[in-house]
């Protein structure tokens, strides 16, 4: 299974318990520095609130399941973004 697995299944059921979706899960290498990427996406817009409250209860579980050895910058961003 991949990281990208491992990690949607640790977190989908709790984004989604906030009306979100979680569109996407992506682990990254650009230049030097590695990114867990979390795509989410709503009915309506995406704002920096969503983002910020998704980050906020997606970082310790993250951190308590450990599965990502290397430093990473978690990157919690709307499906337009990208």
């Amino acid at each position: 299974m991949k990281v990208e697995e491992i990690i949607e299944d640790l977190i989908k059921t709790e984004i989604e318990k906030q009306g979100i979706i979680l569109d996407s899960v992506l682990y990254v290498k650009e230049g030097s520095q590695y990114f867990l990427r979390i795509v989410i996406d709503k009915k309506g817009n995406i704002d920096i609130d969503d983002c910020v409250n998704i980050t906020n209860i997606i970082n310790p579980i993250l951190d308590e399941a450990d599965i990502i050895k290397e430093n990473y910058i978690l990157d919690v961003c709307s499906k337009e973004r990208l």
